[in-house]
């Protein structure tokens, strides 16, 4: 009986990989009222542009933010506080990687069949393991869930021992510890999925916080852990050949914002640096994604390819984005 071909090989060579990592936003907006059908709606819109990185030949990873919709689940958590009990950070967590792989996983399955696409679609649960010594969990800076009230906020933190911080007149809100990820639980399963050919949708919101135990049991903790960070993390354990970091801008610029900024078409790991020294990438929004592109490049020596998704079909001809490679000139483009 002949051997089955690995389905990652084509004529006997690997398939490359791709990695995509974008924010719980690109499925829930501010400007969204949070319904199923919205989200369902924005999970088809994100086939489209999914879909061109298969049709690009690459086997394909995806790892999704989940920020909004915690926060609608924290809500709803408050809102029912007198009727059911509270649910920890962590299975609130669990809870977006499955309703968010289900309606991903759903719409990518009605993508292949409308393209008579052979592909099969794994939303897989992820558990990450975090350091319970991370200087992380001294110093809770991650605000998540509802507004409160001062006096609901003084309640709260009295009652259950929660940080909190006030929020630019908007109201109190919960932090929670950070920490960085340490490693993927399961990783070589993950890795044995997408060699199948599988579409792989995992680390969901930078996957549910665990810890050690000093009896080596593992348990949940209450900590937001950034998906950047995990996405990265993956695509180094998945040997992937390309790391795409979906942002809100279609190229990483220097001096964004200012009078003389000017976009990136090509940006080495030493100039990135450079850039972060300086306070280029705020810790708020790129720097994140900047450190893990950055790990990614030094780990493996592929690229990172940031851009946003409206410029990624264009950005995987080499039209458009911005690629961090592992050494090179700086070279810029205009925006077409």
């Amino acid at each position: 009986m002949d051997k089955k071909k690995n389905p990652i090989e084509i004529d006997g060579e690997r398939k490359p990989v791709a990695v995509i990592a974008f924010g719980g936003n690109a499925l829930l907006r501010p400007q969204d009222h949070g319904t199923q059908e919205e989200q369902f709606t924005l999970s088809w819109k994100a086939t489209r542009w999914l879909v061109e990185i298969i049709h690009r030949g690459y086997e394909l990873a995806i790892v999704h933010g989940n920020g909004p919709q915690v926060g609608n689940i924290m809500i709803q958590v408050e809102e029912a506080i007198t009727k059911i009990p509270p649910q920890s950070l962590d299975v609130a967590v669990a809870q977006t990687q499955g309703s968010m792989g289900f309606m991903l996983a759903n719409q990518l399955r009605n993508r292949f069949n409308e393209e008579q696409l052979e592909k099969e679609i794994a939303a897989v649960l992820t558990e990450v393991v975090v350091d319970r010594e991370d200087p992380a969990f001294e110093n809770p800076t991650k605000p998540v869930g509802p507004y409160f009230t001062a006096y609901r906020a003084n309640l709260l933190m009295q009652e259950h021992g929660w940080q909190m911080v006030e929020d630019a007149g908007r109201g109190w809100r919960k932090v929670v510890p950070s920490p960085m990820p340490q490693r993927i639980l399961g990783c070589h399963l993950l890795a044995r999925l997408v060699e199948n050919g599988a579409v792989l949708v995992a680390g969901g919101g930078g996957g549910i916080p665990v810890y050690q135990d000093v009896g080596g049991y593992f348990r949940g903790v209450e900590a937001v852990i950034d998906k950047d960070y995990v996405a990265s993390m993956l695509a180094c354990e998945l040997s992937a050949d390309l790391f795409i970091m979906l942002t809100q801008v279609p190229m990483v610029a220097e001096n964004f914002g200012r009078p003389n900024q000017r976009w990136l078409r090509r940006l080495s790991v030493a100039a990135a640096r450079e850039m972060m020294e300086s306070n280029q990438f705020p810790p708020g929004s790129m720097g994140p994604k900047m450190q893990a592109s950055i790990d990614f490049v030094e780990d493996t020596g592929k690229q990172v390819l940031i851009t946003d998704e409206e410029s990624l079909k264009r950005a995987l001809e080499g039209k458009a984005g911005t690629f961090l490679v592992a050494d090179g000139e700086l070279e810029y483009a205009t925006l077409s």
